[in-house]
């Protein structure tokens, strides 16, 4: 067993306790996101579609119903806050990718993985041009990203024409850690994840639909929602509940919460920015299997998140889980590895996210109730830009349409569901410790990572 480069190049322990010493349990990009507050439900509704749901994949779908026809009779059900959850939390990463990444693509749907590059990038496309359209404060930035090799194995992976020495790639961000690396230059945006839920809200309302806050669905009978204080009579329910769980039993075991973990430091001074370049602002991702994900934020933060991935017995979700000092100690440990060049720097915010891993690594989607009900979840951690491509695809369902993209294998087709307790846990710590292995082991991939590879199950963070 090898020991990476993070073991190999730890900064020492005060280095890291110092820079987390201040840190608030806080989420930076809904703090720094002032949106607007909605009412709770207060009585009974008719409406021509009820979305449940306020993160990015419900106020797409409210967005481009309205977009369709403005006459419609459109309202938002929101639990808690809009944007507070996944959408508020995560890195900002606007994917053009529809199925996390090629490899995983070409694995599962090969036949259609051109026509599903050719749909991700229209789909990144059309989020630009809406953000410039109802002129979105959402600091959107059209960056790309760069792919990182961080250990020598990684090296081959990077063959191709947007392959880049380790001289280039330090020249756009100087750390020790490069080996080599590519920019895709066009596939990635970032954004400020909580500025976009506020922004989408904004848009939402502006062209008639009503969102209510605090007002979460206990039931679903037909097209029918009950809440606490009135019931909801719809014509057309959209289910964009993401990790938590679905109005529909037979989604139950489709997707399991897995937390996620991010740092957020104090804003770089010129100096400290000029020590590690970044002029060209791309968001970063390294290529082991406990893979790291860092950018920039506006004001010259460095988001920087990823490597656990932590599951809990039951699927449980707990506000107590998302404050995990050993993860925070780790993160921040292999941040000043990256960046040794900026010991001293702190971390203002640390914070938790959830991710609804599905088993194929990306969204499913269907319909229930009739073809009444449309769902789409499982985005595990790449549903920043998918989400508007699943709206698309749930309202294309709900109006009963057979279009290109009803028409993908890849929305027709079901994952494998998670299997019940303790299967579950057994099976994903296994995993995870597999992963954890391969990195170790210069890549190689054990008989249960082959084993989950040749039958089309994946797991990382």
């Amino acid at each position: 067993m090898h020991r990476t480069v993070f073991e190999r190049s730890a900064p020492a322990a005060s280095v890291v306790t110092e820079s987390l010493r201040t840190s608030r349990a806080e989420v930076f990009w809904t703090e720094d996101a002032a949106g607007e507050r909605y009412p709770a439900l207060d009585s009974d509704r008719d409406v021509d579609l009820a979305i449940v749901g306020g993160g990015y994949a419900g106020l797409w779908t409210a967005i481009r119903a309205k977009e369709r026809n403005p006459d419609a009779r459109v309202l938002v059900l929101e639990a808690l806050k809009v944007g507070w959850a996944a959408s508020g939390r995560n890195g900002g990463f606007v994917e053009a990718s529809l199925t996390h990444g090629e490899s995983n693509g070409e694995r599962r749907w090969p036949e259609e993985l051109e026509q599903l590059d050719r749909l991700g990038h229209a789909n990144l496309d059309a989020i630009e041009q809406t953000v410039a359209r109802y002129q979105m404060k959402a600091d959107f930035e059209r960056t790309g990203s760069l792919s990182v090799a961080i250990e020598p194995h990684q090296v081959e992976w990077l063959e191709g024409p947007d392959a880049l020495s380790e001289e280039h790639i330090r020249a756009e961000v100087n750390s020790p850690t490069y080996l080599a690396g590519s920019w895709d230059r066009r596939s990635t945006a970032l954004v400020h994840p909580g500025k976009l839920a506020a922004e989408l809200a904004r848009v939402a309302t502006d062209l008639g639909v009503e969102i209510v806050e605090n007002s979460p669905v206990r039931s679903l009978d037909g097209a029918t929602l009950r809440l606490d204080r009135g019931t909801v009579r719809a014509q057309k329910v959209a289910l964009a509940t993401n990790v938590f769980p679905s109005l529909l039993a037979r989604n139950r075991l489709m997707t399991v919460p897995v937390y996620d973990y991010v740092l957020m430091t104090e804003p770089l001074t010129d100096a400290q920015l000029a020590s590690i370049g970044w002029q060209n602002r791309q968001g970063i991702a390294d290529l082991a299997n406990q893979f790291h994900y860092y950018r920039l934020s506006a004001d010259n933060r460095i988001l920087f998140g990823g490597y656990d991935a932590i599951y809990h017995y039951g699927g449980r979700i707990r506000t107590e889980y998302e404050d995990r000092p050993q993860t925070f100690e780790k993160l921040a440990s292999h941040f000043f590895t990256t960046f040794p060049q900026l010991e001293g720097l702190r971390f203002s915010h640390r914070w938790a996210g959830i991710i609804d891993t599905s088993t194929r690594f990306c969204a499913f989607f269907g319909t229930a109730h009739g073809g009444r009900v449309a769902y789409a979840a499982g985005f595990t951690g790449l549903g920043v830009a998918a989400t508007r491509f699943a709206a698309d695809v749930m309202l294309d369902k709900l109006d009963g349409l057979s279009t290109e993209l009803t028409e993908l294998r890849m929305v027709r087709e079901r994952p494998l569901p998670f299997p019940p307790e303790p299967a579950a846990s057994v099976g994903i710590n296994l995993t995870r410790a597999s992963l954890d292995r391969a990195d170790h082991n210069e890549g190689r991939r054990n008989v249960l990572l082959k084993t989950l590879d040749a039958v089309g199950l994946g797991f990382d963070s």
